[in-house]
């Protein structure tokens, strides 16, 4: 990378800056050991050459399914669908899943197809659609199957909360009147937020939470861009946690400067909102660390000025905002960079083994920007009182078939936890849920 003598300058003096601030404020959740020693040996932007590595989805051939430790069984709990993205599980045991992809078109498909995006992934025509699975003998496999709201744009998040069925498009969130036990919506919905529509690279997901006195909803808006290129007017709402009331008034942004937040959930026994943040891209293999945090009310995690704490980018030298860096909050625990790990669930069930419960699970959908493939598997980060208590650890392998070719089989997403104490595992370029069983 060539850089003028004066661009040149301005880096140096940004990042010897950096080196007299190690380790930044952090969030209300404890900074692990592990982040303060990922602060210090960070290499320097662009040490390794950003490439575009792209994996080809070959799918899963038959009988063959993910790995798990010893004690664990694999088992796929529904095939054949289409792009499979997100999980939520209603207090009756009914699952829904959100079928939606990123949708390509004309001179942008013909871009994709020749850079090699489109065999890493679904970029046709998106189904827009909810599948209802029950299992009405709860023998741990659905029985029954079913449309339950279709004709929606790019769905990720869903929550059932005061008798209301919340969709969370792309560019809207919806809710539905909804009774326990419905298997089809047919009333009409009612939009009650805007939201900021699609984004760089799959940033088009929008996830919901809900608090436990059940007041308040949270809504994850991934950034319209890698490091803020298009401007910071086009990064408006995005790139943050927003807060609202049930009927949709009441916002505020919650946090902020988190590049595409995807994955959220409470830690159990605590008030502790936690996220899966995919960070930026084209700073070479090791930048920037993809991680998971406790956030902080009110808190900035960096985007786009800085990364993990307070290192600045270089890329934003014409903007270098030197008051924003100062206050970027470290995250709390790293995932690896360019791993893509986007899903996030407390294990709240009791048929895993101890050490498991009140654990945090990721869904690693693998890298693009790196020149060896990483990611693609679950992880596993133990807690401890509500605190992660151990570094992450691999759980769920086997998704790459051949490193060399970049071949994976599938490619995980979301997680969720079913009442029976299985968890799920969206994969959506494999077009399947698998449910893990701790035996």
């Amino acid at each position: 990378m060539n850089l003028h003598p004066a661009r040149l300058g301005l880096i140096i003096l940004i990042l010897s800056c950096n080196n007299n601030s190690q380790h930044p404020p952090a969030g209300d959740s404890q900074v692990t050991a592990v982040s303060n020693e990922v602060v210090d040996t960070l290499p320097q932007p662009f040490a390794t050459k950003s490439v575009r590595n792209y994996s080809k989805v070959i799918g899963w051939p038959g009988g063959k399914t993910p790995v798990a430790p010893t004690g664990f069984k694999v088992e796929a709990y529904a095939t054949g669908l289409v792009n499979p993205r997100n999980i939520y599980v209603a207090d009756n045991g009914d699952v829904f899943v959100a079928q939606a992809n990123t949708e390509v078109k004309g001179i942008k498909k013909v871009g994709a197809t020749i850079i090699g995006a489109t065999k890493s992934q679904r970029m046709g025509t998106s189904a827009n659609s909810i599948i209802l699975f029950r299992d009405e003998n709860k023998d741990g496999i659905p029985d029954r199957q079913s449309i339950f709201l279709a004709g929606l744009n790019q769905p990720f998040g869903m929550l059932i909360l005061n008798n209301y069925f919340y969709v969370a498009n792309t560019d809207a969130l919806w809710r539905y009147p909804y009774k326990p036990g419905d298997t089809v919506l047919t009333s009409k919905g009612e939009k009650i937020l805007d939201l900021p529509a699609g984004g760089y690279n799959n940033h088009w997901t929008r996830n919901l939470l809900a608090n436990k006195s059940k007041t308040r909803i949270y809504i994850s808006v991934g950034s319209g861009s890698n490091i803020a290129e298009h401007g910071m007017a086009n990064e408006t709402r995005r790139a943050n946690i927003i807060e609202i009331n049930p009927d949709g008034s009441g916002e505020k942004i919650y946090a902020s400067g988190l590049r595409n937040p995807v994955g959220m959930d409470w830690a159990p026994g605590t008030g502790v909102l936690w996220t899966a943040v995919n960070e930026r891209d084209e700073l070479g293999d090791e930048l920037v660390p993809d991680y998971a945090t406790g956030v902080k009310e009110g808190g900035f995690y960096g985007w786009p000025y800085s990364y993990f704490g307070q290192h600045p980018d270089p890329r934003m030298e014409k903007d270098p905002r030197p008051d924003m860096v100062g206050k970027a909050i470290v995250p709390d625990i790293p995932l690896g960079s360019h791993t893509a790990s986007l899903g996030l669930a407390f294990y709240t069930g009791n048929t895993f083994p101890a050490r498991y419960r009140g654990g945090m699970f990721i869904g690693q959908h693998g890298s693009w920007n790196r020149s060896e493939l990483s990611g693609y598997k679950v992880v596993f980060i133990p807690f401890s009182n509500g605190k992660p208590a151990g570094k992450p650890e691999d759980f769920l392998t086997g998704f790459i078939a051949n490193a060399g070719k970049q071949e994976v089989y599938g490619r995980p997403v979301s997680l969720a936890v079913l009442k029976d104490g299985s968890m799920l595992l969206a994969d959506d370029a494999g077009n399947t849920l698998w449910r893990i069983v701790g035996r």
